[in-house]
């Protein structure tokens, strides 16, 4: 394995270790090849972020994303509700803007 893979994984494992502490009650799924977290596991509606390794990042995806506040513009996208965030390391997390996307996203 690549160096870079080996960061990615790190990196997506540290991502999922900080929502599972923000959102305590969240089950993991493994799905879609990644990491989805819920809090209904028998609903679909349940999923409300998951995490994607990709070649060259880590995706933060949320599925209610164009419903978020996002006062430090961190979302990306234009589908009619899932948004994301692209993280290459883990210099880019900012802890507390995240807590505060994941907040929310868990509430829908």
């Amino acid at each position: 394995m690549s160096d870079q893979t080996l960061q990615l994984m790190s990196l997506a494992e540290h991502l999922e270790a900080f929502i599972q502490t923000v959102v305590s009650e969240a089950v993991t799924v493994q799905k879609y090849g990644g990491t989805l977290f819920t809090l209904k596991p028998e609903q679909k509606e349940g999923q409300f972020c998951g995490v994607f390794i990709y070649n060259t990042h880590v995706q933060l995806s949320f599925s209610q994303g164009a419903r978020l506040e996002d006062p430090e513009k961190l979302l990306r996208g234009t589908g009619k509700h899932r948004r994301h965030i692209n993280f290459l390391s883990a210099d880019e997390l900012d802890f507390d803007a995240l807590e505060t996307l994941l907040k929310q996203a868990a509430q829908f």
